[in-house]
Order: C-alpha cells, then structure tokens, then sequence
C-alpha cells in the first residue's frame, strides 16, 4: 500500500506543535514534575524515561481497559510505572520489572510520595526469570515492554498467552530513532525490526504502531 495518500494527513512534530500536543495533556502534578527533574540530573540515562504525554495514555489506557493486574518490563526510575499505578482499578497492582536497585530507589521514593508505592510490586531480578515465574493463565489485563531491545521477542512470547483476551500489549521504542526502518539496521535497531516484524506476524493480536515518542505499538489479544 502506498503512504502517499495519507502522509497528506500527517503532521510533521516541530518544536512548535510538539509543545502544542505536550499542553493538550494533563500536566504533570508536583511529584512528576521532582522525578522529571531528578531524572533529568542523571545525564544521559534520562532519556529511558517516558515523556510526560506517553505518560498520561499510559494512564488512561489503564483506565479504560479497568486494568487491575498489569506488568511492566523495563521500570527505570518509575514515570511510567507511576502513571500506570496512577490508572490502576481498586485493588489492582503493577508488577514492575527491572534488574537496577540504583535507579528503582529513586523511584520507589517517587511512588512512596505520590502514595502509590502499595500499588506496584517491584521484582529487581532478571525479567524473564519474573515472568516465567507468574501462572499460565491468561490474567494479566495489560503489559508494557521498556527494557532491553534484544529481549523484546522472548518478553512478548512469554506474556501474550498471560495477557486475557482483550487485553493490551504496549512495547515503547519501536521505531529505535528511525533506525527500525533500516534495512541495514544492527544492536538494537536491527532488535527492534524484528520485533515489529514478529508483532505484525502474530495472529494472537491485533496491533498498530503509532508515532508518539520513539514509537509506541499498541496490540490487543485476540
């Protein structure tokens, strides 16, 4: 299919819109806007954090799909663990997977402020080991991948039959920069091409990438 027909409706993301789409969502509240600050401070690293606009979907997909168990593989310093907490049902948690105690500090002490830290349940192990570890059955109301590119693949197989029928699936950074696109991609763009090439193969979903950020893709089981 030709994209020349619809590239018409799309918008090129200047400096100016970009701001205009940042101001269209709610605003980060003062416990956002520390954890925006002390994540920023970190210096390179600050870039694994979700923007504030990704951010509140996070939210509201939570909330529309009444989400009460959810998992999370990648947490960094928490935004978008926090958001996903923010938007989940009475009851619910988020069981938020990383390998780093340095960074999940400084977000345990996000989540302990916004007074959500009785909401997630922090695993500092290998993700797969946690994910392996969870029932076969499919409970689990929506997944987010955020961690590393060459392991996007297994996270996937493992969590698709553990997600309920009508669940979400999300994975950030599906467009790695542009270097998805690439043909002569390698490390991690080459990682992320066969992601998506594996996602679009999968007949157990429905998915749609979508340009926010570094790419979000949005999959919801069959």
């Amino acid at each position: 299919m030709s994209s020349t027909a619809d590239a018409i409706k799309t918008v090129p993301l200047t400096a100016d819109v970009y701001d205009y789409v940042l101001a269209q969502a709610e605003p980060p509240t003062p416990v956002q806007e520390r954890l925006i600050a002390r994540t920023r401070a970190l210096g390179g690293p600050a870039a694994m954090r979700v923007p504030h606009e990704q951010a509140v979907l996070l939210t509201l997909l939570a909330r529309l799909t009444d989400a009460r168990d959810i998992v999370e593989v990648g947490t960094f310093t928490g935004y978008s663990t926090l958001a996903l907490a923010e938007g989940l049902a009475p009851g619910g948690r988020v069981l938020a997977c990383d390998v780093s105690t340095e960074w999940t500090s400084i977000a345990r002490e996000a989540w302990h402020e916004a007074g959500v830290q009785d909401r997630i349940d922090l695993r500092v192990a290998p993700a797969l080991d946690t994910i392996r570890a969870l029932p076969a059955e499919p409970l689990i109301d929506l997944v987010f991948l955020d961690a590393d590119k060459p392991g996007y693949i297994a996270y996937w197989d493992e969590l698709v039959p553990r997600v309920r029928p009508g669940g979400l699936l999300l994975a950030d950074n599906v467009l790695y920069g542009g270097d998805a696109v690439r043909t002569d991609a390698e490390g991690n763009g080459l990682a992320i091409r066969e992601f998506n090439a594996h996602v679009r193969a999968d007949d157990r979903v429905e998915s749609v990438l979508l340009p926010i950020a570094d790419g979000l893709t949005l999959a919801r089981k069959r």
